[in-house]
């Protein structure tokens, strides 16, 4: 088994071994099957940060094809979910798996943006298959991992070209704090954005309907 599993990673390294000298392209593909369940060793961080290093003129064309790739990949994963059913949750443990699913119900495609930008180990896909599962608003959840997805290549891509060699380093250093710092500015946004709104629906109250004004006697 344990040979197996060595032929399988060393299979899927060279296979993006491949990927990575056709740029933006390959970086498209990778993103692509890391998403739809495929994960590469290394997977389109890695790549990213490589490649923006090694030419950092087209760091955003970088960034551009990941985020695709990463969307793309994931409206597949959705779709898989989304015919499985609950089937599609089963190799997670209980526990995981309602949790998850309380943070999509309360939050709904939030939970998924903020889960798009969070590094790993945080657990992503099940986001992702939750959302198949429970049918959420496939154009919503695209934009939100679209949104998120953006956020964290370009901000590799940033660290890449100012750090070089040692952007890894400080991304492994600096990362999560940085993931969760805009995971929590994004929940704060979202929920003044609600604060502000019921406000104004309690200081502007629906009008009275057409022959409900009082008339004067």
């Amino acid at each position: 088994m344990k040979w197996l599993l060595r032929k399988i990673t060393n299979g899927l390294t060279a296979v993006k071994d491949f990927l990575v000298p056709f740029g933006a392209f390959g970086l498209f593909a990778i993103a692509l099957l890391d998403s739809a369940l495929i994960p590469l060793p290394g997977g389109p961080d890695a790549v990213m940060l490589l490649l923006s290093t090694q030419n950092p003129a087209r760091m955003p064309l970088y960034a551009l094809g990941a985020t695709a790739g990463s969307v793309l990949g994931c409206v597949i994963l959705y779709y898989i979910s989304k015919r499985a059913g609950r089937r599609a949750l089963e190799k997670f443990p209980p526990a995981k798996q309602a949790r998850v699913k309380e943070l999509v119900d309360r939050y709904d495609v939030l939970s998924v943006l903020v889960a798009s930008v969070l590094p790993p180990p945080f657990p992503f896909k099940l986001f992702v298959i939750t959302a198949g599962v429970f049918r959420l608003s496939l154009v919503r959840f695209a934009l939100a991992v679209a949104v998120g997805r953006a956020f964290r290549f370009l901000l590799e891509g940033i660290v890449a070209v100012y750090y070089g060699k040692d952007a890894e380093k400080f991304l492994a250093d600096n990362y999560p704090a940085v993931g969760l710092g805009v995971a929590a500015l994004v929940v704060v946004v979202f929920v003044l954005k609600r604060f502000l709104k019921r406000k104004r629906g309690s200081e502007h109250p629906a009008e009275v309907e057409d022959g409900g004004a009082p008339t004067a006697d």
